[in-house]
């Protein structure tokens, strides 16, 4: 066909029916142009009555740069309306955005609907309109079914650079010893997804112990560790992300092995977002696995009152695992199972 094309829509959220529509689109011009077509108003509400993540048109535009940035023919331009709903877009002033943005004559107009086709045929008289698996035969979904459904019952088709948005993220926290390594282990077995480990505890194994040999300047570099190994999990997660401590925690091992504090990890903690926080009780048995040092049975439980108390002053909202292991996987699995339950009864049906 050759020409110029465009295919237009909010991607609220972008899924596979759109990658597949923009790769078939992509194939069928010279150049096509993706325009991401964006409403503050009307895409908060949407999200809010379907109960999800509200999505920023600059994380959908950071999707589609993603996906097309190895197709050479295919650019993303941002058109904003001010649309309060779906009914009231003006679609005249939209096509009038979008030809001024392109600024070439297009040539192919590009959906999943042939009741476009007039309105496309009165604002687009000389492009022709194609029409992509409108019985949704490749690819059976939309972006309204994934709101009202819930995007983990749809996980399937959602692209695997989007799903990280989504991912729900459950820290374990505790002091020495109190099995938060073996929990998040078991859980990211349980919920087949992937896990980040302490890193404070692989900087101890490489220089070969913890108290007296880390000095001041290991702790922020232990938070940014632990935060880019929380990133690049992010990428490979299975709806659902565990992680074993966060900077609170770090500033704890801070005041307990150095005797400071540091404003950065502070700020750290106050910029991180859990969806689910689980505290251990130090009430298992004390393992010495040659990184440990404080196992005596009265240290361990004013430490472990220590950190509840930065927990609480921080405003931190978790639950209390106690018991033996088999006790504290399935006390986190029902609360992993809650938060689950809860998403998606905001969200409708299925899994959000």
């Amino acid at each position: 066909m050759g020409g110029v094309g465009f295919i237009g829509g909010k991607f609220l959220p972008l899924h596979q029916g759109h990658v597949y529509a923009i790769t078939q689109a992509a194939c069928r011009c010279d150049e096509l142009y993706v325009v991401l077509s964006h409403s503050p108003t009307r895409d908060q509400k949407l999200c809010e009555e379907a109960g999800i993540k509200p999505i920023p048109y600059e994380v959908r535009l950071r999707w589609l740069s993603t996906l097309v940035k190895d197709m050479e023919n295919v650019r993303v331009l941002v058109v904003e309306d001010l649309a309060d709903s779906d009914e009231s877009y003006d679609w005249e002033a939209g096509a009038a955005d979008i030809k001024r943005k392109i600024g070439k004559k297009i040539d192919l107009v590009f959906s999943s609907e042939s009741a476009y086709d007039p309105i496309f045929r009165r604002l687009y008289p000389e492009a022709a309109h194609i029409i992509l698996d409108e019985s949704r035969s490749q690819v059976p979904i939309s972006a309204t079914q994934i709101r009202n459904e819930g995007v983990f019952a749809h996980w399937q088709h959602i692209p695997a650079i989007v799903q990280p948005y989504f991912v729900k993220k459950v820290v374990v926290v505790g002091t020495e010893s109190c099995g938060k390594s073996t929990l998040t282990r078991y859980l990211a077995k349980i919920y087949n997804t992937v896990f980040v480990e302490e890193y404070g505890r692989t900087i101890c194994e490489e220089v070969g112990g913890c108290d007296t040999i880390l000095t001041p300047e290991y702790f922020p570099h232990i938070a940014y560790g632990h935060k880019m190994e929380e990133y690049k999990a992010l990428q490979q997660a299975n709806k659902l992300l565990f992680i074993d401590t966060e900077a609170i925690v770090t500033q704890f091992y801070s005041e307990l092995y150095t005797g400071q504090t540091f404003p950065v990890l502070d700020q750290i903690a106050k910029e991180q977002v859990y969806d689910l926080w689980l505290l251990m009780e130090p009430d298992v048995a004390w393992v010495d696995d040659g990184l440990r040092v404080h196992g005596e049975e009265q240290v361990r439980l004013h430490n472990h009152e220590k950190l509840r108390q930065m927990l609480d002053e921080r405003g931190i909202t978790y639950v209390t695992l106690r018991g033996n292991y088999a006790d504290r996987l399935q006390g986190a699995m029902q609360h992993v199972d809650q938060l689950l339950k809860t998403t998606s009864q905001r969200a409708g049906i299925g899994l959000d």
